[in-house]
Formats: C-alpha cells, structure tokens, sequence
C-alpha cells in the first residue's frame, strides 16, 4: 500500500452498507485525510479501528496538500474520506487527487455510497441520461443556474439542504412547474423519507410536516409523464 492515496468512500447513513474493502483499506493506511475529525473518529471506533486522522476540508485544502503528497511520496498511504458518500463529490478532495496525479503517485479509488445515485436509482424517473449538479448557488447566481436548468432535458440531481428545501421547492414552482420531483430525506437512515410529485404539491405536502435532514432533489427529463 505505499506510495499510494486511496479515494474510500463511506456511508451516508446506515453503517451496514461499510464493505469489508473499505474497512480494510482504513485499517491498512498509514494516515486518513478527513473532513471533521469527529466524524470520522466516531465511524473508526466502529470499525474499531485507531488510526491519525488529518482534516482536511474546504478551508484547509489547499494548505494541506503539499504535506500529504509530500508523506506519500515518502512511502506512506492516505486514504481520503469525507463525512458521508464518496470524496470529490460536491465535497473536498478534486485538488488533492489531481496534485497526486500530477506527482506519479497511484491514486485508487475504493466504491461505496453515493446519496446522488442512490436518490436516481429509487426515484423511477429516467435514468439513461443525467446531470448532477450538487449544490446550486446559495445567493449569486441562484437564479441564473434555475433558468438554465429549466432549459436541461435530461433528469437533473440536486442536493439541498433543510434549510433551503422549501425555498428550493418553490423555485421549481416558478421555473419548472410541469417536471416531476422525487426529493428524498434521509437516505439509509431511520428516518428516510421520499415525496413524490410536481413542485407545487410537494410544497404543500411539506408545510404540514417538520423536515430535518439532507435531500437529494431529482428532478424528471424535459417532457417526461408519470407511469410513462
């Protein structure tokens, strides 16, 4: 395993779907690069598993590369984690994989949950084409990607937050009244839910409820009919 930065995926909820692959690859690295200590501290007690952990986020990034390339290149092992899903997905890591390409170093990437693939292959919307887009603009530009969207035929991934879904709803309302909407909260954890529908009766079936949690939106193809 020297020499080599490792791309493990984790679960986004349920701690069953940890396959024996990536148990063994943490077990096995010389060091995790990770996005909360906690997090990940708390899924390696699991494994019971000790092992040092860097963070290793959005704001330490760029900081941090050079010293994690420059343990690898020593002849250590990283495996980078984030704290849910698959690292590089709307999350930190894309600059440290490229910086280790870029310096010969292997990179190896270990599969496992991905809250946008999962969320696609339970909704029944079309599935043959796709475009992810994570997390659309908070502020600036919010509006400009909506309209662009609009325009997409294929079946569009979003991810959103508690604290934007019924804002992000009722801009579907406005800029994509006639596409079908499967949001999903929750993904593998106890209290997974799915709602099922066109923007606006969605936003009426989630005022009367107390949501918490992460979504995943996925929105149909242009032109695409329920029970088509």
């Amino acid at each position: 395993m020297k020499n080599k930065l490792y791309i493990v995926a984790t679960p986004i909820g349920n701690l069953g779907d940890i396959s024996k692959r990536i148990a063994d690859t943490l077990s096995e690295v010389d060091f995790i690069c990770c996005e909360d200590t906690r997090v990940t501290g708390n899924l390696l007690k699991h494994l019971k598993i000790t092992k040092e952990l860097i963070s290793f986020n959005a704001k330490s990034e760029t900081k941090k590369i050079g010293y994690v390339i420059e343990r690898i290149k020593k002849g250590e092992s990283c495996a980078l984690v984030s704290d849910a899903g698959t690292p590089g997905i709307s999350d930190p890591g894309i600059r440290l994989v490229n910086t280790a390409i870029n310096e010969f170093i292997e990179v190896v990437g270990i599969p496992g949950p991905n809250a946008a693939i999962l969320a696609l292959s339970i909704s029944g919307l079309p599935t043959e084409s796709f475009v992810f887009e994570g997390f659309i603009p908070q502020k600036k530009g919010r509006q400009k990607k909506l309209k662009e969207l609009a325009e997409e035929k294929r079946t569009i991934i979003l991810y959103e937050s508690v604290y934007r879904i019924e804002k992000l709803l009722n801009e579907l309302s406005e800029y994509m009244p006639e596409r079908f909407v499967v949001v999903c909260r929750e993904l593998t954890k106890k209290f997974e839910e799915y709602w099922r529908g066109f923007p606006s009766q969605l936003i009426d079936e989630m005022e009367s409820k107390t949501v918490k949690g992460e979504f995943v939106v996925v929105i149909a193809s242009l032109g695409w009919k329920e029970k088509e």
